[in-house]
């Protein structure tokens, strides 16, 4: 499957439209969540799915019915449908231990809703209309190749709404990357880098959060005294409050997409370049306790970009390894493997005693997640293969290692002639 996210260019009548249907979505979401929360399990017996399932012949049959309910007839059939079984998703995942139990959704947070063709896949012609179940055409603002789909999930960020939808496709990787060697990949955010490649690739990060901080912290002064609502106190937001919000929306969005568009590109050329990386696991949680790094910490998307960058390994036929938490890539000496104890955060320049090597803190340490050992890998995800001299290829035994256990291994033979 590949997904796909355009955004729509609507007017005023196709915004008020989707602003509806996304309240419409909310509405149904809390409705099912709040009887949920009030039924007595003792007399209604069965999982939350099995109760939701009641709660919707609920709001189909009497509900909506109702004469203060007739404006849900105005809105499209599956919207509600879909907003149900969104509603049984985050039960089951909660129940699997994936998430916490769910909450209402605020008017607030715009969010999203979803409809799909009960008649099967629909066809897209292509160019810059799209066709949504249940709710018409509408022009988008970059052309689309002729494809079908059956579900589409339209969202709202800032005053900007996107739909997105997946279609029955794979993206064909590369027959070679640039660079077949295994290389090591350190993240860290000294002196302005992002990340240290072990060929000694230093990627600068743009700090989009910090670029914007000045003019978030200035907007929200100059708005500190608005009326901007208070719910427990059914004190309603003024309009310039509203205002206010949209303003800080938009900044939001703006630091959202530099960073989001940072790392598409950064994940990209990686995985396009290199065959075999090998990353650092982090304690995010605990780097994020430290009150002086927890915004950069936050900025970098760590976690995001190492998601995004096995995701794009796996597309492009490379394949991506963790390395372990708790080896010791930074205090190890690349050259002769002797290790610093006593190294501080604040040595930038890695020295040995052993060997008199003298390196880049950074770039020593990516050195060593390139040479790290297969005991010290916890992770492998990816396509992976292996080039013989007779131009033939085949996964290698990885794909069967038991070292894998937090992610399984895709060893999926590509073949191009």
């Amino acid at each position: 499957m590949y997904a796909i996210k355009v955004e729509l260019k609507l007017n005023n009548s196709e915004k008020t439209l989707m602003n509806r249907h996304l309240g419409f979505s909310r509405f149904c979401y809390n409705y099912a969540l709040s009887i949920y929360n009030q039924l007595d399990n003792k007399k209604y017996k069965g999982g939350s799915s099995k109760k939701i399932d009641l709660i919707k012949k609920i709001f189909t049959n009497v509900t909506k019915k109702k004469s203060g309910f007739a404006w849900t007839n105005e809105m499209s059939s599956r919207v509600y449908q879909n907003a149900f079984r969104a509603l049984k998703t985050a039960f089951s995942r909660h129940w699997k231990g994936l998430g916490g139990l769910p909450k209402f959704k605020k008017k607030k947070h715009p969010g999203s809703f979803t409809v799909d063709s009960s008649n099967g896949v629909i066809l897209q012609e292509g160019g810059h209309r799209i066709k949504l179940p249940t709710l018409g055409f509408f022009r988008i603002t970059e052309a689309l190749p002729k494809c079908v789909s059956q579900t589409y999930t339209v969202s709202k960020r800032g005053e900007r709404y996107y739909v997105s939808f997946s279609i029955n496709a794979e993206l064909i990787p590369p027959i070679q990357h640039e660079i077949f060697e295994t290389v090591g990949i350190d993240v860290n955010l000294s002196q302005g880098k992002y990340c240290v490649i072990s060929d000694g690739t230093m990627i600068a990060f743009p700090k989009p959060l910090k670029a914007a901080i000045t003019k978030l912290e200035k907007l929200q002064y100059h708005n500190r005294n608005k009326q901007l609502g208070n719910r427990k106190q059914k004190i309603s937001p003024s309009n310039n409050a509203r205002k206010y919000y949209n303003k800080l929306a938009k900044l939001h969005k703006k630091v959202s997409d530099a960073r989001n568009d940072f790392l598409q590109k950064l994940t990209t050329a990686l995985a396009r370049k290199y065959r075999h990386i090998k990353l650092e696991t982090l304690n995010i949680k605990g780097l994020m306790a430290n009150d002086k790094l927890a915004m950069h910490i936050a900025d970098a998307s760590f976690y995001k970009f190492k998601t995004l960058l096995q995701n794009k390994a796996n597309n492009y036929g490379g394949f991506v390894e963790s390395v372990d938490q708790w080896y010791p890539s930074s205090k190890l000496c690349s050259n002769c493997g002797s290790k610093k104890t006593d190294l501080r955060l604040s040595e930038r320049v890695y020295k040995c005693e052993q060997c008199n090597l003298i390196l880049d803190r950074d770039l020593n340490s990516a050195i060593n997640l390139k040479l790290a050992a297969e005991e010290h890998i916890t992770n492998r995800v990816g396509s992976i293969r292996i080039h013989h001299a007779c131009g033939h290829e085949n996964a290698d035994g990885h794909g069967k290692s038991s070292l894998a256990r937090k992610q399984e291994v895709n060893t999926k033979v590509d073949n191009f002639g």
